[in-house]
């Protein structure tokens, strides 16, 4: 069943990729990057993130977003919860300096304070440069959920809706522009 929905899932997604101004950022080699991104104003509250950028409302982010339905389909075989997040952890380490790099080649790259993810998957994104951020405003983080409910469901053969819905709740991952290249530079 799961594997007849990622591929609904796969038919569908490039009407979803058009409909929402994403990108592929570059990548270096064969390997396509695991994000696609697209430039955002944060509608949030200030914060200030560990090397003190400070990121106000109408700032400028990159937003990032996982290929899910890719994820899914080169995920969908693997038992172990523990080797689906190192592979996604290297999918990631691989990915971020074409991001990186995306910024760099941006017109306008001053006016970008950093970038932004919205996830469940935020346990050990510390090691890879990111501060988790709670949401706050509780119906966006319900709709939050409610949308990530499908990507859940379908990436864990032993999660049930309410497990998902209880125990997996989304973060904000923030990454400053030089946390970035300081991390990410090529």
């Amino acid at each position: 069943m799961r594997s007849y929905l990622i591929s609904i899932w796969s038919l569908i997604d490039p009407l979803y990729y058009f409909c929402t101004r994403l990108t592929f950022p570059p990548s270096k080699g064969r390997e396509r990057n695991i994000f696609r991104i697209r430039l955002t104003k944060y509608k949030g509250k200030s914060i200030v993130l560990s090397d003190g950028t400070k990121i106000n409302k109408n700032d400028t982010l990159v937003k990032i977003h996982f290929h899910n339905v890719r994820l899914l389909s080169e995920l969908k075989d693997i038992k172990s919860e523990f080797k689906k997040a190192k592979i996604i952890s290297s999918y990631v380490k691989k990915s971020l300096p074409g991001v990186e790099i995306y910024i760099q080649n941006y017109c306008n790259s001053d006016e970008i304070k950093g970038i932004i993810g919205i996830t469940l998957l935020n346990k050990g994104c510390e090691r890879l440069g990111f501060e988790i951020i709670d949401i706050k405003h509780p119906i966006y983080k319900l709709f939050k959920r409610l949308s990530f409910l499908p990507i859940g469901f379908l990436s864990s053969k032993n999660s049930s809706i309410s497990h998902i819905l209880m125990h997996q709740a989304p973060s904000y991952l923030f990454m400053s522009r030089i946390k970035l290249s300081n991390m990410y530079k090529l």
